[in-house]
């Protein structure tokens, strides 16, 4: 079964390699490098709906570079009284999440995209871009999407439709321990890249930057029907690899979607 007919997780279990290649001309194409040394923007507010492994390290890492960051889970604030307290980010019920946010990240399970309340982003900063690090696993914990596997949508492409908002997909494939452990500066030879793919430019750049920020280099992975190229079992999954590496594996993908990843 092909990933798109176009083409949160925590990475607790080991990647899976995707078999075969479909290179097309991915790897020709020139944009998709980090730019070294970008400046460092001001600060930002930032909500994170989804307080487990990824959106946890998130916020320990944002809010140790100056970020004002609201957290959120689904068992409400009260219990994250303790990572509020380690991080000085702010808990807040799901709905208030993205109050005035210039970046909100959704990291919380695929099945529990569509339970997200409606009108989520109504009250974010003007322009607010959304973050996906969302992933299918539908044998291990999601069960079976019948958008994702009949239609043959690539994931985030799904969530964007659930939550009614365009989204940038990236952090799916990184461990989450790699989030405090494996920053580097820029230039560093052991500087780990992540794939980043998104419909709306200046929202994928204003991510990449972050990401910058955060310590790693950055690859574009073309638009979020080209996602299908870092999502489980294709080469970059779980990839601790720099922008060349990266660049490779994005363009070694198969098309077909791993018997482990269907429903």
């Amino acid at each position: 079964m092909p990933w798109g007919r176009t083409g949160e997780q925590g990475r607790n279990s080991p990647p899976v390699r995707a078999v075969g290649a479909d290179h097309g001309d991915f790897s020709r194409k020139s944009s998709r490098t980090s730019t070294p040394g970008r400046a460092r923007r001001a600060d930002m507010k930032i909500g994170i709906i989804g307080a487990g492994n990824i959106g946890g390290n998130l916020t320990r890492r944002l809010t140790a570079l100056g970020h004002d960051v609201s957290v959120a889970n689904s068992r409400g604030p009260h219990t994250l009284k303790a990572l509020a307290e380690e991080t000085g980010a702010t808990p807040v019920r799901v709905e208030e999440a993205a109050r005035g946010a210039e970046i909100a990240v959704v990291t919380v399970p695929l099945k529990a995209v569509p339970d997200l309340p409606s009108g989520l982003f109504d009250e974010a900063a003007p322009g607010v871009v959304v973050i996906d690090t969302g992933n299918y696993y539908p044998q291990q914990r999601d069960g079976r999407i019948a958008g994702i596997e009949d239609e043959g949508i690539t994931e985030s492409r799904w969530t964007e439709r659930q939550i009614g908002h365009s989204v940038i997909k990236a952090f799916n494939g990184t461990f989450a321990q790699d989030l405090l452990d494996r920053h580097r500066p820029a230039g560093d030879p052991d500087r780990m890249a992540l794939p980043v793919a998104g419909d709306d430019e200046a929202a994928k750049r204003k991510v990449r930057d972050l990401i910058e920020e955060l310590g790693f280099d950055t690859v574009d992975a073309g638009g979020l029907d080209d996602s299908w190229r870092q999502q489980p079992g294709t080469p970059v999954y779980g990839l601790r690899g720099s922008v060349d590496a990266v660049t490779r594996a994005l363009a070694e993908a198969s098309t077909e979607r791993p018997e482990e990843f269907r429903g």
